[in-house]
């Protein structure tokens, strides 16, 4: 039973692609120097986010405008992945407890082309592309072609990904979809990538645009996850925005769709009304798809202003009963010449109104501390990885 009877609910927000600075080993990823916030913050000369820095978020690192508090409303500390890779999906199985021993694989220089053959066979139509690009760069390369031929884009990044775009008036989303879980098909052991994405486009030559009817076809999680543990246990798991996609639906008991940061915060709030146990679990996506992919510090500067604003609104849904964690799956810093993930530690912040606040929860070692915790607090057994801190914050 957890030592804290009394809690009912946990709230779990990750801020995608915020990252508080370099892992040790960053530059075996290309990624020293890489430091999300603080980079951002001397980019657009100092943030403005009153909340976050009440909780503590100045006290992790500094951050130009953040003060650090000396007595913050919440426990405060940082995170380095344990596993491999730099990629969201992975991220988020280690912070419920799953850790990859071995990296999702990736292909620089694209996929081979006897698996591009069996991928053209199974959708009756040859690709294009077949190289890493950004996903908004190669739709304006190759979508005047796309149009003219039905050929679907094929690219990949610096993540284990295997992107398809297409002309929503050549191939429908759904039949993209469809194309896209033969993808899933093939891409299996060896090959198994992360995640097959398909990416709806629009426009006309010279003036093309992402829409939002993006979907994620992600590699079920090998093992359970405290998701899958607390929903054999009888809890409520709710997934919210792009959980269900991160873990193939797996150990939810509730998918709850949102397209955008915005959205994603009202929803929280919602399902909060009425979902009064369990766990709540989402991911705020636009940090790293529209400002950290794009290197636009201004945008994300702004986005984290607009999440500040909210979390007030946040605050006064909680109850007694309510553990509150915030905190990131990787970096995705907009200063650096990358457009990629970046190999970072991510903040940790925890809140709630009946454990202790301004504990300096230090460097934890792996993500799944705070699946570890998140079981605690739950009165559940974990799946053995990580180290649970609640003890330090009662």
């Amino acid at each position: 039973m957890s030592p804290l009877s009394y809690i009912n609910r946990v709230l779990v927000i990750v801020l995608n692609g915020v990252g508080v600075g370099e892992l040790p080993d960053a530059g075996e990823y290309g990624d020293r120097g890489s430091n999300t916030l603080g980079n951002l913050a001397r980019a657009v000369g100092g943030l403005k986010l009153p909340n976050l820095e009440l909780m503590g978020l100045g006290n992790i690192i500094p951050i130009e405008g953040v003060r650090p508090q000396p007595a913050p409303w919440a426990n405060f500390g940082k995170m380095g992945e344990k596993a491999p890779g730099k990629d969201s999906t992975s991220g988020h199985w280690e912070l419920m407890g799953l850790t990859l021993k071995k990296p999702f694989p990736t292909y620089p220089n694209g996929f081979p082309p006897q698996l591009i053959a069996r991928f053209e066979a199974k959708i009756g139509r040859k690709v294009l592309g077949n190289y890493p690009a950004s996903g908004t760069q190669i739709i304006q390369e190759l979508g005047e072609e796309h149009q003219r031929s039905g050929s679907p884009i094929v690219y990949t990044s610096a993540d284990s990904v295997f992107q398809v775009a297409a002309h929503e008036e050549v191939i429908p989303p759904q039949e993209l979809y469809q194309i896209c879980l033969r993808a899933r098909e093939l891409l299996t052991g060896e090959a198994g990538v992360g995640r097959v994405i398909a990416r709806p486009f629009l426009g006309k030559p010279g003036s093309y645009w992402r829409t939002t009817r993006r979907k994620d076809f992600s590699l079920p999680p090998p093992g359970d996850t405290v998701l899958d543990l607390l929903k054999k246990d009888g809890y409520p798991v709710v997934g919210i925005g792009k959980i269900s996609d991160l873990f193939a639906g797996k150990g939810l008991t509730e998918v709850v769709k949102a397209k955008d940061n915005k959205e994603n915060m009202a929803k929280v709030l919602k399902v909060c009304q009425r979902v009064k146990r369990g766990l709540i679990f989402t991911n705020l996506v636009d940090f790293d798809m529209l400002w950290g992919h794009r290197n636009d510090p201004q945008g994300f500067a702004q986005g984290l202003e607009e999440f500040d604003r909210w979390l007030p609104d946040l605050l006064k849904a909680l109850t007694l009963a309510d553990l509150l964690f915030i905190t990131a799956d990787h970096g995705c810093d907009p200063t650096t010449p990358s457009t990629d993930h970046s190999r970072e530690w991510v903040p940790l912040l925890a809140l709630g109104k009946g454990i202790r606040s301004g504990v300096n929860l230090g460097r934890r070692e792996t993500f799944a501390d705070l699946g570890a915790t998140v079981a605690e607090a739950l009165g559940i057994e974990g799946t053995g990885e990580g180290k649970s801190f609640l003890r330090e914050v009662i």
